[in-house]
């Protein structure tokens, strides 16, 4: 099986596309290399997203906020799929990303805007958590190798409305 780059965007690169990177690198192993990076990074992540994925076992240490740049030099890894995780990155004017990826919009609300409560803005951070974690699990289910472009791009469009 082919091995792919998956890159999610957000525009803070603090919470949603940090933790779909955490989901990705855990569940998609060995064949899929996760990243994420922002429009606008925030420069940190959110210790309530950190506290999101260590309360699912899944390894922070390596996490941080960074620039979407990181992934649109030379350098960078040719990228398969770029997904947006906000709807602020859906609509920026994307850099050209190495590899002519697949990219689909997979909307998720904020956790980092929620007000209230300590539990209430927890819970909106489990809430995120468990779409992106839902979406994840589904785009892995996909028989990529067998599907034809236009295919792929109808699926992976699919699972986020999903």
């Amino acid at each position: 099986m082919a091995r792919y780059n998956v890159l999610f965007l957000c525009t803070g690169n603090s919470a949603r596309s940090i933790m779909a990177e955490a989901i990705m690198t855990r569940k998609g192993f060995p064949n899929f290399t996760a990243y994420s990076a922002g429009s606008h990074p925030s420069g940190a992540v959110r210790p309530e997203a950190l506290r999101q994925l260590e309360k699912a076992g899944l390894k922070t240490d390596n996490l941080r906020s960074k620039s979407w740049d990181e992934f649109s030099g030379p350098d960078a890894p040719p990228l398969h799929f770029v997904f947006t995780v906000c709807d602020n990155a859906a609509s920026e004017v994307c850099p050209f990303w190495p590899g002519q990826p697949m990219t689909a919009h997979w909307g998720v609300p904020d956790p980092a805007a929620a007000k209230g409560t300590p539990e209430e803005i927890e819970r909106a951070f489990s809430q995120a958590f468990s779409v992106l974690d839902r979406r994840i699990s589904l785009f892995l289910c996909l028989p990529l190798a067998t599907l034809d472009t236009f295919a792929l791009q109808r699926e992976i469009d699919n699972i986020g409305k999903q």
